[in-house]
């Protein structure tokens, strides 16, 4: 029997090395400049694609466009984590004011930034109706894993700026808001664009009957894990044990059962954690059950960005030109623009309804979302899809990461 040599390189713990290094130099890098973070998400991508371009020998991930369910689950996983955090953040839902930039974005913005992308998936890149609906609602939702920079604080900190409020509440509401568009895309490359066979059962079903079970679904699991965190038994709350997997375990039962009975999951997690975080508002456990969910967020988050950097080169052996003029009008002018006319004749001044307009980070959840159709049907122009939603992902971190600094200190001098 051959002896393996004392100093063998085996490519798995080169790669868990690689991770490591890759993340804790994401993290410290920005550190030696600015006290803020936000560039660690484009750095971890970066790196990722540097790693797997310069270091021989790596194990290869799978190809989404080829093996799409494991990035799906992980992203997946990654967004509901995410959303239930987002809603834990929120410290006043009231005045109710105070919601009327959200909506707006949700319902003006939103819906403009699908059509706009879509429009230019058929005219610019050549997609077919299908592939350019599915690249609108793939790229229309704000991203609350990346975001977090621009979001209101922790609870209890009282950190809810007008601006941090809506991209927070936002970031919240509109990936599950997305699912419709989703499902619509599926539904033309499937039966063809003839409204008049499919448009009132995609109406009743995917967006009002789906997006009413996620509403129902989250507040029903946040009244009841917050009777069972703080109510049951008296002499023994499980809220005084300061045990935060409750979260995870919340998350998970909520968003399970939701998608069991054909609800938006998305939506009830967001409205589960800001449902439960109306239970016993002044409780020390809130802070406790954010901080363990934004810990494995944070985790699963450098994961998924370090393995799409990973894959970047490959995604990228498809991008064109096209694709580039494409991902710049997204980010330049369709967000800023759907967010600007959504914002008219709000409370917002006008730096404030900038920077709204302006931050709308893409990231996880259009992985999630690509992901999940490409396992449901296969796609004429998927190859052109991701080579597009790579490079929006990647440009939407770079830009955004490298300056919500100086905008969130801009409006501070207000």
């Amino acid at each position: 029997m051959q002896q393996e040599p004392f100093f063998g390189l085996n490519s798995y713990h080169v790669a868990l090395a690689v991770t490591g290094l890759i993340v804790i130099a994401a993290r410290w890098l920005p550190r030696l400049i600015s006290k803020r973070e936000p560039a660690a998400a484009p750095l971890m991508i970066l790196f990722g694609a540097a790693a797997a371009v310069l270091i021989p020998g790596l194990p290869s991930l799978p190809d989404p466009r080829q093996t799409p369910l494991v990035w799906e689950l992980v992203s997946e996983l990654t967004v509901i984590v995410a959303l239930f955090g987002v809603g834990m953040r929120i410290d006043r839902l009231r005045p109710w004011r105070r919601w009327v930039p959200t909506v707006r974005m949700l319902a003006i913005a939103m819906p403009m930034t699908i059509l706009a992308v879509a429009l230019l998936g058929v005219g610019l890149v050549g997609l077919t109706v299908a592939g350019a609906i599915l690249l609108g609602a793939v790229l229309s939702p704000t991203d609350p894993v990346l975001a977090a920079d621009v979001q209101v604080g922790p609870p209890h900190e009282g950190q809810e700026h007008p601006v941090r409020f809506t991209l927070t509440t936002e970031a919240g509401l509109n990936d599950g808001l997305a699912f419709p568009f989703v499902y619509l895309g599926l539904i033309v490359a499937v039966q063809g664009l003839n409204p008049g066979a499919w448009a009132l059962e995609w109406f009743l079903l995917d967006i009002v009957y789906r997006i009413a079970l996620g509403v129902a679904m989250g507040w029903a699991g946040g009244r009841v894990l917050g009777f069972v965190l703080f109510s049951i038994p008296k002499g023994a709350l499980l809220a005084e044990t300061g045990s935060g997997v409750i979260a995870l375990a919340g998350v998970l039962l909520c968003y399970g059962s939701t998608e069991l009975i054909e609800g938006y999951g998305f939506i009830a997690v967001a409205v589960l954690g800001l449902t439960l975080r109306r239970v016993e508002e002044g409780h020390r456990f809130h802070r406790q059950l954010h901080d363990f969910s934004e810990s494995i967020e944070h985790a699963l988050t450098a994961l998924i960005l370090i393995a799409l950097g990973s894959v970047m080169p490959l995604l990228f052996t498809d991008l064109t030109g096209t694709h580039f003029a494409v991902a710049v009008l997204l980010i330049f002018v369709v967000r800023p623009l759907s967010g600007w006319v959504a914002l008219a004749r709000t409370d917002l001044d006008s730096r404030s309804r900038a920077v709204v307009s302006i931050y709308g980070v893409r990231g996880i959840g259009s992985i999630y979302y690509l992901c999940y159709a490409g396992s449901h049907i296969e796609f004429i122009n998927e190859s052109q899809l991701w080579s597009l939603i790579a490079l929006v992902i990647l440009m939407s971190t770079i830009l955004h990461g490298f300056t919500v600094g100086w905008a969130m200190d801009r409006l501070k001098e207000d």
